[in-house]
C-alpha cells in the first residue's frame, strides 16, 4: 500500500491516520478504500457535514426541491452560489469519470463493511458560509460573486496528473497564497476555521485507530491543530448581523418619500416629475435584470411595475415578484430537476435549465432594482436641490 498522501500521527495515545484526497480524483477514491480495509479503525471521519451527507448519499435531491418555497424564503442566491460553487468540481469529476465526492462515499461504504464508527466531521456548512459572507464586505462579495460566475465559463480540461500534483502541500500552500490576496477574509473561515473543527472532531472520534478522509488542503492545518484544545461553541457561531444595513433599508426609502411629499406641496410639476424619474429609472434597471437573465417577458414586466413601489419597503424584493412570474409562465417540469446535476456544468446549461433561470431572474431584477434605487434616488434628489436651491 502506497504511503503518498498519507500522514500518521499519535495524539493522545490514538493513533490518527489522515488521508489527503483530491476531491475528483480516481486513485484517491482507491487509496481511502485501500487505506480503511488495511487499518481496520474503530472510527472513520469524513469532511462531511449532515447536509453534504445528504447531499453525496441522494442523488434525487433536486427533485423535491420546492422553487416558490425557496423564492419566498429568500434563499435563491445561497442556492444559485451553491450550485455555482461545485459546478467547477463537477466538472472535473466528470472529465475524470468520477462522481464528485466519490472519495467521501468510499469512506462512508468502507467504514460500513468493517464496522468502523462514521464520523461527520465538518462544520455545518451553512454556517461557515454565514462566517465567509460576514468577512469579505461589500466589494468582495461582489468580486467573489463575479469570480465564481467566471468558473462555469472555463472550460480549461485538467488531466488526472495535474490533480495528483495538486494534492502536494507546497501547490496547496501557494494556492491559498493566492486566494488570501484575492479574498484577504476568505481564507480563515473556509480553510483555518475548519481545520480547528476538523481537528476536534477527529481528536474526539471514538476508538484507539481513526482514519481520517480530507482535502488534502486540510492536513497541513489539521496536523498542527490535532495537538490544541479547540472551542467546536465558538467556531459554529454565526457573526452578529450589522444593524447598519436595516437602518438604512428603512431610513433611504423614508427620505426618497419625504423628499417627493415636500416636493409635490411646494412645486406639484416638480414633485410628478421626481415620481416619474423614479418609476422609470427604477422600473427600467429591475427590468433589464431579469432581461439579462433571459426572463420570460411577463418577468420582465413584473420587474418594471414591482420595483418602484419594493424598493420603498425593505420587506419586499421585485425579484422575488419577478420570480413567481417567471415560474408561472415557465413552470419547471421534472426533467429540469433531473438535469440540474448535468447543466451546471456550464453556462448553456444554467441558462436553458427552467429552474436556475428562475433563481438568475430573482437575483438580477433585484440587482437591477438596486442599481435603479440609486439612479432613481439620485436624481429624485437633483430635482429637489434645483426646485429649492
Amino acid at each position: 500500500m502506497s504511503e503518498e498522501n498519507i500522514t500518521r500521527l499519535t495524539v493522545n495515545n490514538k493513533e490518527v491516520i489522515l488521508i489527503g484526497t483530491a476531491h475528483v480524483s480516481k486513485r484517491s477514491v482507491e487509496q481511502v478504500k485501500e487505506v480503511i480495509d488495511a487499518e481496520n479503525p474503530d472510527s472513520v471521519c469524513v469532511e462531511l457535514d449532515e447536509q453534504r451527507y445528504q447531499s453525496v448519499m441522494q442523488d434525487n435531491q433536486w427533485k423535491d426541491m420546492d422553487i416558490f418555497k425557496v423564492i419566498k424564503e429568500k434563499k435563491a442566491s445561497l442556492l444559485l452560489m451553491n450550485m455555482l460553487l461545485s459546478s467547477f468540481q463537477k466538472r472535473m469529476a466528470k472529465q475524470m469519470g468520477v462522481k464528485p465526492g466519490q472519495e467521501m462515499i468510499q469512506g462512508i461504504e468502507s467504514a460500513e463493511e468493517t464496522g468502523a464508527e462514521l464520523v461527520l466531521a465538518d462544520r455545518n456548512i451553512q454556517v461557515t458560509f454565514a462566517r465567509i459572507w460576514g468577512r469579505v464586505g461589500i466589494w468582495g462579495k461582489a468580486k467573489l460573486m463575479v469570480s465564481v460566475f467566471g468558473s462555469i465559463l472555463n472550460n480549461e480540461q485538467i488531466t488526472e496528473e495535474e490533480l495528483e500534483r495538486m494534492k502536494s502541500e507546497d501547490m496547496l500552500n501557494s494556492a491559498m497564497e493566492e486566494i488570501t490576496r484575492a479574498f484577504p477574509g476568505l481564507k480563515t473561515p473556509l480553510i483555518d476555521e475548519r481545520d480547528q473543527y476538523l481537528a476536534q472532531k477527529i481528536k474526539d472520534a471514538p476508538g484507539e485507530k481513526v482514519v481520517a478522509v480530507l482535502g488534502a488542503a486540510h492536513v497541513p492545518g489539521i496536523k498542527e491543530q490535532l495537538y490544541a484544545e479547540q472551542d467546536l461553541d465558538a467556531l459554529n457561531e454565526r457573526p452578529p448581523k450589522s444593524k447598519a444595513p436595516k437602518f438604512f433599508a428603512w431610513a433611504i426609502p423614508a427620505m426618497i418619500i419625504a423628499i417627493i411629499a415636500a416636493t409635490l406641496i411646494t412645486n406639484p410639476a416638480a414633485g410628478m416629475q421626481q415620481i416619474v424619474s423614479w418609476l422609470l429609472w427604477n422600473g427600467s434597471f429591475a427590468a433589464l435584470g431579469a432581461l439579462f437573465a433571459f426572463g420570460h417577458p411577463a418577468a420582465v414586466a413584473t420587474a418594471f411595475v414591482v420595483s418602484p413601489l419594493s424598493s420603498l419597503s425593505p420587506l419586499l424584493a421585485a425579484g422575488w415578484f419577478a420570480g413567481m412570474a417567471q415560474t408561472y409562465f415557465r413552470r419547471p417540469h421534472v426533467t429540469d430537476f433531473e438535469e440540474l446535476s448535468e447543466d451546471v456544468y456550464s453556462f448553456k446549461g444554467f441558462k436553458n435549465n427552467k429552474v436556475t433561470r428562475i433563481l438568475l431572474v430573482v437575483i438580477f431584477s433585484n440587482i437591477g432594482s438596486t442599481i435603479g434605487s440609486l439612479v432613481g434616488g439620485a436624481d429624485v434628489i437633483r430635482l429637489f436641490l434645483q426646485n429649492f436651491f
